[in-house]
């Protein structure tokens, strides 16, 4: 599966850099927030294209109070999403800087709108949050589409997992990946559970990757080899910056050194293969073959007495041994020189 001219499942790692709300309502942080996300090695940007009447409603009452121990407890979803969300007339020209750049550019739709104004832009996939996943029209509408569809699994019981993967099939698109995520901002490291990314690739046979909310780099590392093909995480310019993402987000040093070690994990995983590495192929030398422990002349026969299996590996392997006894010497040997086939008679 290819998002733009990224292919995942091929060994790296699609690298996605979260904007979210850690532009703080100003385009200029916006955009150097995506130059900074492009020099710290990330292979796309990732936006949430909503209006905060798109997503809740404006209300005061009691039940639209954010509460539960969160960081934005006590305040109304309409006031956070008022200021988290990205104004819409700023997407083109923060596509453009992606795109001058070298990243990806897409988003996350919470809509039917937004995916229509995404359509406009052309942007290569979409990705549905988490507190969408029972959106089942909303997957439909965007699965229709036929671009890849990235799912976050981090609220989900089993059944709505089953209800989005079969949304985005019934609509014929089978570009899904979905995302093992712990929807807790920063998530504790023991709900982690990044097993379950293959767990969810053998039981809806796709994709898999990560939304990390932790506060480490051991987590995508893990998740890399586990199978993960996609990791996200959430990116700031300055972690001084006020807005409702930065205590879980990462800058520029920070993500850097995140998209060094999934890197290494990369290389460290490397590849299925019984082919001996080049610098273990050296290492063959150490192994054990067969050698004279006394001078042999010319007919003599070999016995036990008179060959061994020792190190360096310069003559028959140790294996042949049983074979060899038994035949005589085709010409002199000395003592502590290594077996070859060339001084071995063909007879009995």
């Amino acid at each position: 599966m290819k998002i733009a001219d990224f292919e995942l499942g091929k060994g790296k790692t699609f690298i996605v850099a979260e904007l979210s709300a850690n532009h703080n309502g100003s385009l200029e942080i916006a955009c150097k927030t995506i130059e900074a996300a492009a020099r710290a090695g990330a292979n796309a940007i990732k936006l949430q294209t909503y209006r905060a009447d798109t997503i809740t409603l404006n209300s005061n009452s009691d039940d639209f109070k954010i509460k539960g121990g969160t960081l934005w407890d006590n305040i109304s979803y309409y006031e956070l999403y008022d200021k988290a969300h990205t104004p819409w007339h700023w997407h083109e020209k923060l596509q453009q800087v992606a795109y001058d750049n070298g990243l990806i550019f897409f988003s996350s739709p919470f809509d039917k709108t937004a995916v229509d104004f995404l359509e406009k832009l052309n942007v290569p996939a979409y990705k549905i949050a988490s507190f969408e996943i029972n959106d089942i029209p909303l997957i439909e509408y965007t699965a229709s589409f036929g671009k890849p569809v990235i799912i976050s699994t981090g609220v989900a019981y089993k059944q709505e997992i089953d209800d989005a993967v079969a949304a985005c099939r019934n609509k014929g698109n089978n570009n899904i990946i979905l995302l093992k995520c712990t929807s807790s901002y920063p998530a504790p490291l023991n709900e982690a559970n990044i097993k379950m990314i293959e767990k969810l690739s053998v039981d809806y046979n796709c994709l898999t990757g990560l939304s990390d909310h932790t506060l480490n780099n051991m987590t995508a590392v893990l998740s890399v080899a586990v199978g993960a093909c996609m990791v996200e995480k959430h990116f700031i310019l300055d972690k001084s910056i006020n807005s409702a993402d930065n205590a879980f987000s990462l800058d520029e040093k920070e993500f850097k050194k995140f998209v060094e070690d999934i890197k290494m994990a990369e290389t460290i995983l490397g590849n299925v293969s019984y082919e001996i590495s080049p610098s273990s192929y050296k290492g063959r030398s150490f192994m054990r073959s067969l050698y004279a422990v006394e001078n042999i002349e010319k007919g003599e026969t070999f016995t036990y007495n008179n060959i061994g299996s020792y190190r360096p590996n310069l003559g028959i392997s140790p294996k042949y041994e049983k074979e060899i006894i038994g035949k005589k010497a085709k010409e002199n040997i000395k003592k502590y020189s290594p077996i070859n086939n060339d001084l071995i008679e063909s007879g009995e």
